[in-house]
C-alpha cells in the first residue's frame, strides 16, 4: 500500500480519497435500497464484494424489487456493464502480466477514470505522469472501491432496517454527480463535447422506451456507430468524405 500511495501523483491522492468516500456513500444508498427491496444483509455483502459494479447492482436490486425475474435482471445489469468492455481497453496497458487477472475486478468508471487523468499542462514543479503512475492511480483507486463500496452496503443495509423512506436522503444522486466529475477534465475540445451531448441527448431520448438502465449505453453504441461510420466515410476516395470536416 504504501509503495502505491508513493507511486500516485500528489494532485491525484485527494480526488482518490474523495472518491472512495463518495463510492462509499453510493454503497449505503445500494445497501438501503436492497434492503427495502427484500434483500438479506448477507446477499447484499456478496453482491457487492463479487460483481463491484455499483450501478449495474442499484439496476438489479431495483428491477427485482419491482417484481421482475431475477434473470431478466441480470441480464439488463449485464447489458449495463457492457461498458466496462471499452474500459477494460482502456486499461489494457495498465494491466500487464498477473495484473490483468487482478486488475480486471477492479476495472470501473472510477478507476479508468482517475487513471487517465490528463497530464498536460502541468506546473514546471510537477514530474510528467508515466505509466508506473498511472498503473498505481488504477490500482489505489480500485482498492478504494472494493474497500468503500462493501463498507458503504453494510452501512446502508443496518440502515435500510430503520429508514422507512430511503430515497428521501438523495443518495441516488451521489453517483451520476461524481461520474460526471471525473468525465469532465476529459470533455476539453469542441468534438468531445459535441460526441458527450450527442451521447447524452440519444440517452434522455431513449430512456421512456427502454429497461431502466440501458439508455446510456444505446447513446454510447449509437454514437461509436455514427464515428466509424463518419471515419470509413472521410477515407481518401469516398465521395461523401469530401465534406466530413470536423471543426472544434
Amino acid at each position: 500500500m504504501s509503495s502505491l500511495w508513493s507511486g500516485v501523483p500528489p494532485e491525484l491522492r485527494r480526488s482518490i480519497a474523495l472518491v472512495t468516500l463518495a463510492v462509499a456513500l453510493v454503497g449505503v444508498a445500494y445497501g438501503v435500497t436492497a434492503t427495502a427491496n427484500g434483500f438479506l444483509v448477507w446477499q447484499i455483502v456478496l453482491l457487492a464484494v463479487i460483481v463491484l459494479a455499483g450501478s449495474a447492482e442499484l439496476l438489479f436490486v431495483g428491477l427485482v424489487g419491482a417484481g421482475a425475474s431475477p434473470w431478466l435482471a441480470l441480464g439488463a445489469s449485464l447489458l449495463l456493464n457492457l461498458r466496462n468492455v471499452v474500459y477494460g481497453m482502456a486499461a489494457s496497458p495498465l494491466l500487464t502480466g498477473w495484473r490483468r487477472w487482478v486488475g480486471a475486478h477492479l476495472v470501473n468508471d472510477e478507476t479508468v477514470a482517475l487513471a487517465a487523468v490528463p497530464s498536460t499542462p502541468r506546473p514546471a514543479n510537477l514530474p510528467q505522469r508515466t505509466l508506473a503512475h498511472r498503473r498505481a492511480t488504477f490500482f489505489l483507486t480500485g482498492i478504494g472501491v472494493a474497500v468503500g463500496w462493501p463498507v458503504g452496503a453494510v452501512v446502508g443495509a443496518t440502515l435500510g432496517q430503520v429508514v422507512p423512506e430511503p430515497e428521501a436522503w438523495g443518495l441516488d444522486a451521489v453517483l451520476p454527480a461524481l461520474l460526471g466529475a471525473l468525465a469532465m477534465p476529459a470533455v476539453r475540445s469542441g468534438s468531445a463535447v459535441a460526441v458527450a451531448v450527442l451521447a447524452g441527448a440519444i440517452a434522455l431520448v431513449a430512456t421512456p422506451h427502454v429497461p431502466l438502465g440501458l439508455a446510456p449505453v444505446i447513446g454510447l453504441v449509437a454514437v461509436a456507430v455514427l464515428l466509424v461510420g463518419r471515419g470509413r466515410a472521410g477515407r481518401p476516395g469516398s465521395a461523401a468524405g469530401l465534406d466530413a470536416g470536423v471543426t472544434s
